[in-house]
């Protein structure tokens, strides 16, 4: 018992002195050391120097093996270059620390050593910093959306930073964590010019102004001086009356364009909510896009369809090749699509659909408790809690989200005749339609979260030729499928094809400043979180 009693005390300290070395071995105690190639002394930084800092910049110091690491003139430059170049993303040089930066880089000769090795800190703290808002963000995308859901960026900032101070790299190591896509190269552009632009003090026209071609009103002039700010029309040959004349029919038209309106030259609701925008907000706009688009992925894949929202558009695309745009339909605001990246798992052809618990609540309990043929003249199937089929007559509306409802397969099912499916935390999928004439509207945020793909066989069988050449190249077998099977057919998606619900509502083309509608209210919540 007594030798028990020992070793049960030796035991417990042997495990409390190496909890204390562990706890004593995240700091390695350095000392100087003289560099012979480039003659100068390396300092250590001693650990209660670094008592304070954050987790991020102690690992980066540990890498260094708690050395300073910025004593190569280049380095510092290229930081302070790149620092002052922020700017041009849409971020403030100030956050990185800019003035102070200059302040002690210029005394740097005169400093004590203390002074060095804050100096030193600073400049990594700045760098680690500007690294994660080029590739993370400025702000937390959780912290500011709801229905967010990317693919997570890793960064080993230690490692990156020592590969970047060892090749004399610090510009490119910095420039290569921004996004690569020609849209936001676009954004960067736009901003150029609208930094450009003269201020506008515009006041607001009435929405509930009706113009088109022909048509004299004293609200044509103005229209006409904004048409001529945003560059639509020639201010040359501008005639300033009140008639909608022919060239500002045109112009009309153009501006309608890069709003992603119906360009019709007719004058009404969401034109002149499009004119109403002064180039303080369209500024705002675009730095909100520039922020969004550093949370999205670096690399979206090989293969990929890449949805637009505010677009209302989705593109398949290959090695960089656009090979199908489609029109699509989104989530209403109330109801609105989610922002996700996942990877297509399966195709549905013939697809049923169970009715989702918000459909339930809020439309389908209503239109049958007020109507039972609802059920019948939908080919909606309802199922008790024990899946036996219980007929309409028998429903009672007050306990209707207690059963399940199944909408048989068709062309006229809510999924049309095949839905694609990818895994993800929201429960929405593309899918067909059987409203197709939504297709042909300009404002088409109307679905309940899935998004609706025009003419969705058209790009199942493009993806599937892909996939398998020799089985589906000529796209008969598909629709022998839909035909001949009363019951969903799944098809397996072999080939990585990745999805990315995003969402932007600016950038910049040949055709000039393009902006969409904020149908989600996504933009001003964003910028103003960055403004603070």
């Amino acid at each position: 018992m007594k030798k028990f009693f020992l070793f049960s005390v030796v035991l417990i300290i042997v495990i409390i002195v190496s909890f204390k070395l562990s706890k004593d071995d995240e700091f390695v105690v350095s000392e100087d050391y003289y560099d012979t190639i480039r003659k100068i002394t390396i300092h250590a930084i001693p650990e209660d120097v670094l008592s304070d800092k954050s987790d991020s910049i102690k690992s980066i110091y540990a890498a260094f093996g708690n050395h300073e690491i910025w004593v190569d003139a280049e380095n510092r430059e290229d930081l302070i270059v790149q620092i002052e170049k922020s700017k041009q993303e849409g971020l403030n040089p100030q956050d990185f620390n800019i003035n102070k930066i200059f302040q002690l880089e210029v005394r740097l000769d005169s400093l004590t050593l203390d002074e060095k090795l804050a100096y030193d800190i600073l400049l990594t703290q700045s760098y680690d910093k500007l690294c994660n808002q080029y590739y993370r963000g400025k702000l937390n995308p959780d912290e500011v959306y709801e229905n967010w859901d990317l693919f997570d960026k890793p960064l080993s900032m230690a490692n990156h930073l020592k590969a970047a101070i060892s090749s004399k790299k610090i510009a490119s190591s910095i420039k290569n964590l921004l996004p690569n896509h020609p849209i936001y190269s676009s954004l960067k552009e736009a901003l150029v010019l609208i930094d450009k632009m003269p201020e506008s003090n515009f006041d607001s026209l009435k929405k509930t102004i009706k113009l088109k071609y022909n048509d004299t009103s004293i609200e044509v002039k103005e229209i006409k001086k904004r048409l001529v700010y945003w560059k639509d029309l020639d201010e040359n040959n501008t005639n300033y009356s009140t008639i909608y004349d022919r060239s500002m029919f045109e112009a009309v038209k153009k501006f309608q364009a890069r709003h992603g309106l119906l360009a019709d030259g007719v004058i009404g609701y969401g034109t002149i909510k499009a004119l109403n925008y002064n180039v303080a907000t369209r500024r705002s706009q675009i730095l909100a896009n520039l922020e969004r688009w550093r949370w999205f992925s670096r690399d979206f894949g090989e293969q990929y369809l890449l949805i637009n929202l505010p677009e209302y558009t989705l593109h398949f695309i290959k090695n960089q090749d656009t090979l199908a745009t489609h029109k699509i339909v989104c989530g209403k605001p109330k109801r609105m699509t989610p922002i996700l990246d996942s990877k297509l798992s399966n195709f549905v052809f013939n697809p049923t659909w169970t009715v989702p618990p918000t459909i339930i609540k809020e439309d389908l309990s209503v239109e049958a408790a007020a109507n039972r043929s609802y059920f019948t003249r939908n080919r909606i199937l309802i199922y008790n809690a024990k899946n036996n089929i219980v007929s309409p007559s028998n429903w009672n509306p007050a306990k209707a989200t207690s059963y399940r409802y199944v909408q048989n397969h068709g062309y006229n099912n809510s999924l049309g005749v095949v839905k694609f499916n990818f895994p993800n935390h929201h429960s929405v999928y593309l899918h067909d339609t059987n409203h197709r004439d939504y297709f042909d509207l300009s404002y088409r945020a109307l679905s309940s979260g899935c998004v609706r793909v025009q003419n969705p066989l058209d790009l199942a069988k493009k993806i599937l030729i892909k996939q398998d050449n020799e089985r589906w190249a000529n796209g008969n077998e598909i629709d022998t499928i839909i035909k001949k099977n009363k019951a969903p057919y799944y098809i397996k998606i072999k080939e990585p094809t990745y999805v990315h619900l995003l969402y932007w509502t600016s950038w910049l083309n040949a055709s000039g400043f393009q902006f969409r509608d904020d149908m989600y209210d996504l933009d001003k919540k964003l910028y103003d979180k960055l403004r603070n």
